[in-house]
Protein backbone atom coordinates (compact mmCIF):
# COMPACT_ATOMS: atom_id res chain seq x y z
CA UNK A 1 0.00 0.00 0.00
CA UNK A 2 4.34 -0.71 2.54
CA UNK A 3 2.18 0.84 3.35
CA UNK A 4 -1.63 0.33 2.94
CA UNK A 5 -1.40 -3.30 4.40
CA UNK A 6 -0.22 -4.94 0.93
CA UNK A 7 1.08 -8.34 -0.30
CA UNK A 8 2.92 -6.87 -2.45
CA UNK A 9 5.64 -5.34 0.08
CA UNK A 10 8.86 -4.04 -0.69
CA UNK A 11 12.32 -4.71 -0.28
CA UNK A 12 13.05 -3.43 3.29
CA UNK A 13 15.09 -0.11 1.90
CA UNK A 14 18.18 1.27 3.57
CA UNK A 15 18.10 4.91 5.42
CA UNK A 16 21.75 6.36 3.71
CA UNK A 17 21.61 8.03 0.24
CA UNK A 18 25.18 7.06 -0.17
CA UNK A 19 25.45 4.40 -3.11
CA UNK A 20 26.61 0.65 -2.24
CA UNK A 21 30.61 0.35 -2.67
CA UNK A 22 31.21 -0.91 -5.94
CA UNK A 23 34.75 -2.61 -4.69
CA UNK A 24 33.54 -6.33 -4.47
CA UNK A 25 34.19 -8.55 -1.32
CA UNK A 26 34.63 -5.28 0.82
CA UNK A 27 34.19 -6.32 4.27
CA UNK A 28 30.83 -4.45 5.61
CA UNK A 29 30.90 -1.53 8.06
CA UNK A 30 29.66 -1.98 11.30
CA UNK A 31 25.44 -2.58 11.35
CA UNK A 32 25.54 -2.74 7.56
CA UNK A 33 24.72 -5.68 5.26
CA UNK A 34 27.81 -7.12 3.38
CA UNK A 35 28.77 -5.56 -0.35
CA UNK A 36 27.74 -8.02 -2.96
CA UNK A 37 27.58 -5.39 -6.04
CA UNK A 38 29.63 -6.62 -8.68
CA UNK A 39 30.58 -10.46 -7.34
CA UNK A 40 28.50 -12.07 -10.18
CA UNK A 41 29.13 -10.22 -13.87
CA UNK A 42 25.65 -10.38 -15.68
CA UNK A 43 23.46 -10.85 -12.59
CA UNK A 44 22.88 -7.45 -11.07
CA UNK A 45 22.57 -7.35 -7.43
CA UNK A 46 19.74 -5.10 -6.40
CA UNK A 47 22.12 -2.44 -4.31
CA UNK A 48 23.81 -2.10 -7.67
CA UNK A 49 23.94 1.84 -7.99
CA UNK A 50 22.39 1.94 -11.33
CA UNK A 51 19.27 0.21 -9.60
CA UNK A 52 19.15 2.57 -6.62
CA UNK A 53 20.05 5.35 -8.27
CA UNK A 54 17.37 5.76 -10.43
CA UNK A 55 15.11 2.23 -11.05
CA UNK A 56 12.78 3.37 -14.01
CA UNK A 57 16.05 3.84 -16.49
CA UNK A 58 18.14 0.64 -14.62
CA UNK A 59 15.34 -1.63 -14.41
CA UNK A 60 13.89 -0.61 -17.39
CA UNK A 61 17.29 -1.65 -19.02
CA UNK A 62 17.09 -4.86 -17.42
CA UNK A 63 13.04 -5.30 -18.75
CA UNK A 64 14.25 -4.86 -22.51
CA UNK A 65 16.93 -7.28 -21.91
CA UNK A 66 14.45 -10.20 -21.18
CA UNK A 67 11.09 -10.84 -19.64
CA UNK A 68 13.19 -12.56 -16.62
CA UNK A 69 16.78 -11.61 -15.62
CA UNK A 70 18.83 -13.74 -13.36
CA UNK A 71 20.01 -11.12 -10.48
CA UNK A 72 21.12 -11.39 -7.05
CA UNK A 73 19.08 -10.55 -3.61
CA UNK A 74 20.95 -8.57 -0.94
CA UNK A 75 22.28 -11.75 0.48
CA UNK A 76 23.69 -12.54 -3.21
CA UNK A 77 21.73 -15.52 -3.32
CA UNK A 78 20.23 -16.02 -7.04
CA UNK A 79 16.66 -14.44 -8.05
CA UNK A 80 14.83 -14.68 -11.39
CA UNK A 81 13.57 -10.59 -11.76
CA UNK A 82 10.51 -10.78 -13.67
CA UNK A 83 10.24 -7.65 -15.96
CA UNK A 84 7.40 -6.99 -18.34
CA UNK A 85 3.76 -6.12 -17.35
CA UNK A 86 2.04 -9.09 -18.55
CA UNK A 87 4.31 -11.65 -17.44
CA UNK A 88 4.16 -10.11 -13.80
CA UNK A 89 0.18 -10.18 -13.78
CA UNK A 90 0.68 -14.01 -15.14
CA UNK A 91 2.96 -15.16 -11.96
CA UNK A 92 1.50 -13.37 -9.52
CA UNK A 93 -1.50 -15.43 -10.48
CA UNK A 94 0.13 -18.42 -10.76
CA UNK A 95 -0.42 -21.00 -7.60
CA UNK A 96 2.62 -22.67 -8.57
CA UNK A 97 4.75 -19.47 -7.15
CA UNK A 98 4.29 -19.27 -3.57
CA UNK A 99 5.52 -16.94 -0.70
CA UNK A 100 6.31 -20.06 1.80
CA UNK A 101 9.83 -21.40 0.32
CA UNK A 102 8.90 -24.91 2.90
CA UNK A 103 6.31 -25.55 0.47
CA UNK A 104 8.51 -25.94 -2.17
CA UNK A 105 8.51 -29.95 -1.86
CA UNK A 106 12.63 -31.67 -2.92
CA UNK A 107 13.93 -27.85 -1.59
CA UNK A 108 16.16 -29.01 0.95
CA UNK A 109 15.45 -28.53 4.39
CA UNK A 110 17.17 -25.02 4.65
CA UNK A 111 14.73 -22.40 4.44
CA UNK A 112 16.23 -19.69 1.57
CA UNK A 113 15.26 -16.62 3.95
CA UNK A 114 17.21 -18.06 7.04
CA UNK A 115 20.91 -16.24 5.80
CA UNK A 116 19.59 -12.81 5.05
CA UNK A 117 17.30 -13.52 8.53
CA UNK A 118 20.53 -14.32 9.93
CA UNK A 119 22.31 -11.08 8.70
CA UNK A 120 19.86 -9.04 10.25
CA UNK A 121 20.70 -10.41 13.27
CA UNK A 122 17.12 -11.77 14.05
CA UNK A 123 16.98 -13.68 17.12
CA UNK A 124 16.10 -17.25 16.82
CA UNK A 125 13.08 -17.17 18.67
CA UNK A 126 12.04 -13.71 16.83
CA UNK A 127 12.16 -15.56 13.83
CA UNK A 128 8.53 -17.29 13.67
CA UNK A 129 7.42 -12.98 13.69
CA UNK A 130 8.84 -13.06 10.45
CA UNK A 131 7.93 -15.92 8.71
CA UNK A 132 4.61 -17.13 9.40
CA UNK A 133 2.69 -14.35 8.59
CA UNK A 134 -0.22 -12.97 5.97
CA UNK A 135 2.71 -11.85 3.63
CA UNK A 136 4.58 -15.03 3.61
CA UNK A 137 2.07 -17.96 3.60
CA UNK A 138 -0.43 -19.29 1.01
CA UNK A 139 -3.29 -21.05 1.43
CA UNK A 140 -5.27 -22.75 3.26
CA UNK A 141 -3.72 -20.20 6.13
CA UNK A 142 -3.51 -17.06 3.86
CA UNK A 143 -6.96 -17.62 2.99
CA UNK A 144 -8.03 -18.32 6.71
CA UNK A 145 -5.98 -15.25 8.05
CA UNK A 146 -7.20 -12.78 5.06
CA UNK A 147 -10.75 -13.77 5.99
CA UNK A 148 -10.17 -12.34 9.41
CA UNK A 149 -9.43 -8.60 8.61
CA UNK A 150 -10.85 -8.64 5.32
CA UNK A 151 -14.26 -7.55 6.26
CA UNK A 152 -12.41 -4.01 8.19
CA UNK A 153 -11.27 -3.21 4.49
CA UNK A 154 -14.60 -3.89 2.37
CA UNK A 155 -15.06 -0.64 -0.08
CA UNK A 156 -18.35 -0.24 2.26
CA UNK A 157 -16.35 -0.14 5.03
CA UNK A 158 -13.72 1.98 3.63
CA UNK A 159 -16.31 4.53 2.45
CA UNK A 160 -17.60 4.93 5.64
CA UNK A 161 -14.48 5.93 6.74
CA UNK A 162 -13.80 8.71 4.68
CA UNK A 163 -16.05 11.35 6.67
CA UNK A 164 -13.21 10.42 9.45
CA UNK A 165 -10.28 10.70 7.17
CA UNK A 166 -11.39 13.90 6.09
CA UNK A 167 -11.72 15.82 8.90
CA UNK A 168 -8.42 13.83 10.05
CA UNK A 169 -6.85 16.08 6.78
CA UNK A 170 -8.72 19.12 7.64
CA UNK A 171 -7.04 19.28 10.95
CA UNK A 172 -3.72 18.15 9.41
CA UNK A 173 -3.70 21.06 6.83
CA UNK A 174 -4.63 23.69 9.84
CA UNK A 175 -1.81 22.97 11.76
CA UNK A 176 0.69 23.19 8.33
CA UNK A 177 1.55 27.09 8.89
CA UNK A 178 2.77 26.38 12.27
CA UNK A 179 4.94 24.03 11.86
CA UNK A 180 6.54 26.01 8.92
CA UNK A 181 9.81 27.39 9.69
CA UNK A 182 11.29 30.25 7.51
CA UNK A 183 8.15 29.73 5.55
CA UNK A 184 9.32 26.29 4.45
CA UNK A 185 7.47 23.32 6.02
CA UNK A 186 8.35 19.57 5.68
CA UNK A 187 5.14 17.78 4.34
CA UNK A 188 5.92 14.43 4.95
CA UNK A 189 6.84 14.59 8.89
CA UNK A 190 3.90 16.79 9.44
CA UNK A 191 1.42 15.66 7.00
CA UNK A 192 2.20 12.65 4.57
CA UNK A 193 3.03 10.64 7.49
CA UNK A 194 0.54 11.77 10.19
CA UNK A 195 -2.72 11.09 7.83
CA UNK A 196 -2.03 7.38 7.32
CA UNK A 197 -0.99 6.42 10.94
CA UNK A 198 -3.52 7.91 12.29
CA UNK A 199 -6.32 6.25 10.10
CA UNK A 200 -4.48 2.88 10.79
CA UNK A 201 -3.99 3.31 14.47
CA UNK A 202 -7.70 4.02 14.90
CA UNK A 203 -9.01 0.81 12.89
CA UNK A 204 -6.58 -1.15 14.21
CA UNK A 205 -6.87 0.24 18.02
CA UNK A 206 -3.39 1.68 19.02
CA UNK A 207 -4.09 4.44 21.66
CA UNK A 208 -2.42 7.41 20.13
CA UNK A 209 0.31 7.82 23.05
CA UNK A 210 1.68 4.92 21.16
CA UNK A 211 1.82 6.09 17.56
CA UNK A 212 5.14 7.74 17.45
CA UNK A 213 6.93 4.65 18.64
CA UNK A 214 5.31 2.90 15.54
CA UNK A 215 7.16 5.49 13.86
CA UNK A 216 10.25 4.82 15.30
CA UNK A 217 9.69 0.67 14.58
CA UNK A 218 8.92 1.50 11.23
CA UNK A 219 12.16 3.30 10.88
CA UNK A 220 14.59 1.22 12.05
CA UNK A 221 13.00 -1.43 10.18
CA UNK A 222 13.06 0.26 7.26
CA UNK A 223 16.62 0.92 8.44
CA UNK A 224 19.07 -1.79 6.14
CA UNK A 225 20.86 -1.63 9.61
CA UNK A 226 20.98 -5.21 10.98
CA UNK A 227 22.36 -3.38 14.22
CA UNK A 228 18.88 -1.46 14.49
CA UNK A 229 16.81 -3.89 13.44
CA UNK A 230 18.37 -6.37 15.92
CA UNK A 231 17.71 -4.38 18.53
CA UNK A 232 14.01 -2.96 17.58
CA UNK A 233 12.50 -6.76 16.61
CA UNK A 234 12.46 -8.10 20.55
CA UNK A 235 11.05 -4.29 21.67
CA UNK A 236 8.11 -4.45 18.72
CA UNK A 237 7.02 -7.78 19.72
CA UNK A 238 7.00 -7.35 23.47
CA UNK A 239 4.92 -4.06 22.82
CA UNK A 240 2.29 -5.55 20.73
CA UNK A 241 2.34 -8.80 22.98
CA UNK A 242 1.57 -6.09 25.68
CA UNK A 243 -1.18 -4.09 23.86
CA UNK A 244 -3.24 -6.76 23.34
CA UNK A 245 -3.26 -7.97 27.06
CA UNK A 246 -4.29 -4.49 27.87
CA UNK A 247 -7.11 -5.13 25.41
CA UNK A 248 -7.74 -8.35 26.31
CA UNK A 249 -9.06 -6.90 29.55
CA UNK A 250 -10.95 -4.22 27.80
CA UNK A 251 -12.50 -5.23 24.44
CA UNK A 252 -13.59 -1.91 21.93
CA UNK A 253 -15.09 -1.42 18.36
CA UNK A 254 -11.95 -1.82 16.67
CA UNK A 255 -9.78 -4.52 14.52
CA UNK A 256 -7.67 -6.03 17.36
CA UNK A 257 -10.55 -6.50 19.89
CA UNK A 258 -12.12 -8.37 16.73
CA UNK A 259 -9.20 -10.24 16.49
CA UNK A 260 -8.99 -11.23 20.44
CA UNK A 261 -12.75 -12.37 19.63
CA UNK A 262 -12.09 -14.56 17.08
CA UNK A 263 -9.33 -16.66 18.99
CA UNK A 264 -11.70 -16.78 22.25
CA UNK A 265 -13.89 -18.50 20.07
CA UNK A 266 -12.07 -20.74 18.38
CA UNK A 267 -8.28 -20.62 19.19
CA UNK A 268 -7.23 -23.02 15.98
CA UNK A 269 -8.81 -19.56 14.12
CA UNK A 270 -5.39 -17.53 15.42
CA UNK A 271 -2.46 -18.46 17.32
CA UNK A 272 -0.60 -15.84 19.44
CA UNK A 273 2.23 -15.49 16.81
CA UNK A 274 -0.19 -14.91 14.16
CA UNK A 275 -2.28 -12.44 15.85
CA UNK A 276 0.76 -10.39 17.18
CA UNK A 277 2.41 -10.71 13.50
CA UNK A 278 -0.92 -9.48 12.27
CA UNK A 279 -1.16 -6.33 14.12
CA UNK A 280 2.58 -5.31 12.79
CA UNK A 281 1.82 -6.31 9.10
CA UNK A 282 -1.29 -3.67 9.67
CA UNK A 283 0.12 -0.98 11.44
CA UNK A 284 3.63 -0.80 9.81
CA UNK A 285 1.80 -2.06 6.35
CA UNK A 286 -1.12 0.37 6.50
CA UNK A 287 0.60 3.64 6.70
CA UNK A 288 4.44 3.59 5.17
CA UNK A 289 3.64 3.42 1.85
CA UNK A 290 0.45 5.55 1.59
CA UNK A 291 2.93 8.24 3.30
CA UNK A 292 5.16 7.82 0.01
CA UNK A 293 2.64 7.59 -2.07
CA UNK A 294 1.13 10.78 -0.58
CA UNK A 295 4.68 12.72 -0.91
CA UNK A 296 5.74 10.89 -4.07
CA UNK A 297 2.17 11.88 -6.11
CA UNK A 298 2.15 15.10 -4.48
CA UNK A 299 6.31 15.97 -5.80
CA UNK A 300 5.12 14.91 -9.31
CA UNK A 301 1.94 17.40 -9.40
CA UNK A 302 4.25 20.00 -8.42
CA UNK A 303 7.08 19.45 -10.91
CA UNK A 304 3.84 18.60 -13.92
CA UNK A 305 1.64 22.51 -13.45
CA UNK A 306 -0.01 20.94 -16.34
CA UNK A 307 -1.35 17.65 -14.98
CA UNK A 308 -1.75 19.53 -12.01
CA UNK A 309 -4.22 22.07 -13.84
CA UNK A 310 -6.56 18.86 -14.85
CA UNK A 311 -7.16 18.06 -10.77
CA UNK A 312 -7.88 21.95 -10.15
CA UNK A 313 -10.34 22.25 -13.47
CA UNK A 314 -12.16 18.88 -12.59
CA UNK A 315 -11.82 17.10 -9.34
CA UNK A 316 -13.21 14.04 -9.79
CA UNK A 317 -10.49 13.31 -11.90
CA UNK A 318 -9.29 11.96 -8.48
CA UNK A 319 -9.37 8.64 -8.37
CA UNK A 320 -7.93 8.44 -11.97
CA UNK A 321 -4.97 10.67 -11.03
CA UNK A 322 -4.48 8.30 -7.72
CA UNK A 323 -4.12 5.09 -10.11
CA UNK A 324 -1.96 7.32 -12.74
CA UNK A 325 0.08 8.37 -9.69
CA UNK A 326 0.73 4.80 -7.99
CA UNK A 327 1.70 4.16 -11.57
CA UNK A 328 3.86 6.73 -12.21
CA UNK A 329 5.83 6.86 -9.07
CA UNK A 330 4.70 4.51 -6.54
CA UNK A 331 6.50 3.63 -3.66
CA UNK A 332 6.47 0.06 -4.33
CA UNK A 333 8.88 -1.36 -6.86
CA UNK A 334 9.41 -4.86 -6.02
CA UNK A 335 7.92 -7.63 -4.08
CA UNK A 336 8.83 -9.95 -1.47
CA UNK A 337 10.13 -12.91 -3.42
CA UNK A 338 8.32 -16.10 -4.36
CA UNK A 339 9.59 -19.92 -4.95
CA UNK A 340 8.84 -22.13 -7.82
CA UNK A 341 7.21 -25.09 -6.40
CA UNK A 342 7.51 -26.83 -9.46
CA UNK A 343 9.91 -26.79 -12.71
CA UNK A 344 8.10 -25.04 -15.67
CA UNK A 345 8.55 -22.15 -17.95
CA UNK A 346 7.86 -18.70 -17.60
CA UNK A 347 8.13 -16.67 -21.52
CA UNK A 348 10.37 -18.80 -22.29
CA UNK A 349 12.75 -19.02 -19.77
CA UNK A 350 12.89 -22.87 -17.55
CA UNK A 351 12.70 -21.83 -14.28
CA UNK A 352 13.43 -24.42 -11.76
CA UNK A 353 11.89 -26.11 -8.28
CA UNK A 354 12.66 -24.15 -5.50
CA UNK A 355 14.13 -21.19 -7.74
CA UNK A 356 13.27 -17.68 -6.31
CA UNK A 357 11.58 -14.66 -7.95
CA UNK A 358 11.19 -11.12 -7.44
CA UNK A 359 8.53 -9.42 -9.84
CA UNK A 360 9.96 -5.40 -10.62
CA UNK A 361 6.56 -3.67 -10.55
CA UNK A 362 8.48 -0.11 -11.26
CA UNK A 363 9.37 -2.27 -14.71
CA UNK A 364 5.89 -3.62 -15.42
CA UNK A 365 4.21 -0.07 -14.86
CA UNK A 366 6.90 1.37 -17.15
CA UNK A 367 6.38 -1.15 -19.75
CA UNK A 368 6.23 0.11 -23.54
CA UNK A 369 4.37 -3.27 -24.75
CA UNK A 370 1.57 -2.17 -22.16
CA UNK A 371 1.92 1.54 -22.28
CA UNK A 372 1.81 4.56 -24.70
CA UNK A 373 4.56 6.69 -23.92
CA UNK A 374 4.58 5.13 -20.05
CA UNK A 375 7.17 7.34 -19.08
CA UNK A 376 4.52 10.53 -19.35
CA UNK A 377 2.77 11.27 -16.43
CA UNK A 378 -0.78 11.26 -17.38
CA UNK A 379 -3.66 11.30 -15.03
CA UNK A 380 -6.26 10.81 -17.83
CA UNK A 381 -4.61 7.35 -19.12
CA UNK A 382 -6.06 4.99 -16.60
CA UNK A 383 -9.69 4.03 -16.96
CA UNK A 384 -12.50 5.45 -15.73
CA UNK A 385 -14.52 3.83 -13.36
CA UNK A 386 -12.98 0.82 -10.27
CA UNK A 387 -10.66 -0.50 -13.41
CA UNK A 388 -7.02 -0.60 -12.98
CA UNK A 389 -4.42 -0.89 -15.39
CA UNK A 390 -1.45 -0.82 -13.35
CA UNK A 391 0.65 -3.76 -10.60
CA UNK A 392 1.46 -1.39 -7.91
CA UNK A 393 -1.16 -2.83 -5.25
CA UNK A 394 -0.02 -6.31 -6.87
CA UNK A 395 -2.16 -8.62 -8.51
CA UNK A 396 -4.22 -12.32 -7.92
CA UNK A 397 -4.43 -13.52 -4.50
CA UNK A 398 -2.15 -11.50 -2.95
CA UNK A 399 -3.28 -8.25 -4.31
CA UNK A 400 -3.31 -5.59 -1.74
CA UNK A 401 -5.72 -5.93 1.15
CA UNK A 402 -5.53 -2.06 2.07
CA UNK A 403 -5.16 -0.42 -1.50
CA UNK A 404 -8.83 0.65 -1.15
CA UNK A 405 -7.84 2.30 2.00
CA UNK A 406 -4.92 3.45 0.61
CA UNK A 407 -6.22 5.04 -2.74
CA UNK A 408 -9.30 7.01 -0.40
CA UNK A 409 -6.42 8.51 1.67
CA UNK A 410 -4.44 9.91 -1.45
CA UNK A 411 -8.01 10.91 -3.25
CA UNK A 412 -8.54 13.32 0.37
CA UNK A 413 -4.89 13.84 0.36
CA UNK A 414 -4.12 15.37 -2.75
CA UNK A 415 -7.32 17.26 -3.01
CA UNK A 416 -7.74 19.09 -0.05
CA UNK A 417 -4.01 19.82 0.14
CA UNK A 418 -3.97 21.49 -3.75
CA UNK A 419 -7.80 23.16 -2.69
CA UNK A 420 -6.66 24.25 1.11
CA UNK A 421 -2.93 25.69 -0.30
CA UNK A 422 -3.48 26.93 -4.49
CA UNK A 423 0.16 28.33 -4.32
CA UNK A 424 2.33 25.55 -2.67
CA UNK A 425 5.37 25.01 -4.16
CA UNK A 426 9.02 23.06 -3.79
CA UNK A 427 10.90 25.02 -1.13
CA UNK A 428 13.91 23.57 -3.27
CA UNK A 429 15.02 22.61 -7.35
CA UNK A 430 13.68 19.30 -8.12
CA UNK A 431 17.20 18.24 -8.86
CA UNK A 432 18.38 19.26 -5.79
CA UNK A 433 15.62 17.33 -4.32
CA UNK A 434 16.14 14.34 -5.71
CA UNK A 435 19.71 14.67 -4.71
CA UNK A 436 19.88 15.71 -1.64
CA UNK A 437 16.46 13.56 -0.02
CA UNK A 438 15.89 10.92 -2.28
CA UNK A 439 16.47 7.49 -0.18
CA UNK A 440 18.08 5.10 -2.39
CA UNK A 441 16.21 1.91 -1.47
CA UNK A 442 16.23 -1.66 -3.19
CA UNK A 443 12.52 -2.03 -4.53
CA UNK A 444 11.42 1.54 -2.67
CA UNK A 445 11.05 4.78 -4.00
CA UNK A 446 10.41 7.56 -1.17
CA UNK A 447 11.79 10.69 0.19
CA UNK A 448 13.00 11.40 3.51
CA UNK A 449 11.53 14.67 3.54
CA UNK A 450 9.85 16.99 1.21
CA UNK A 451 10.02 20.79 1.78
CA UNK A 452 7.43 22.69 0.71
CA UNK A 453 6.19 26.85 0.81
CA UNK A 454 2.34 27.05 1.63
CA UNK A 455 2.41 30.37 -0.10
CA UNK A 456 5.05 32.32 -2.27
CA UNK A 457 7.71 33.90 -0.82
CA UNK A 458 6.91 37.67 0.28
Amino acid sequence: MTTSPTESTAVTPPDSTASPSTTTGSTPAPGSLPDYVGLHPGEPNVMEPELLDNPYTGYGKLREQAPLVRARFLDDSPVWLVTRFDVVREVMRDPRFVNNPSLVSGGGDQDPRARLIELFGIPEHLVPYLTDTILTCDPPDHTRLRRLVSRAFTARRIQDLRPRVERITDELLDRLPGHAEDGVVDLIEHYAYPLPITVICELVGIDEDDRALWRRFGADLASLNPKRIGATMPAMIEHIHAVIGERREALRDDLLSGLIRAQDDDGSRLSDTEMVTMVLTLVLAGHETTAHLISNGTLALLTHPDQRRLLDEDPDLLPRAVHELMRWCGPIQATQLRYASEDTEVAGVQVRRGDALMFSLVAANHDPRHYTEPERLDLTRQPAGRAEDHVGFGHGMHYCLGATLARQEAEVAYGKLLARYPDLALALPPEQLEEQERMRQPGAWRLRRLPLRLQPEA
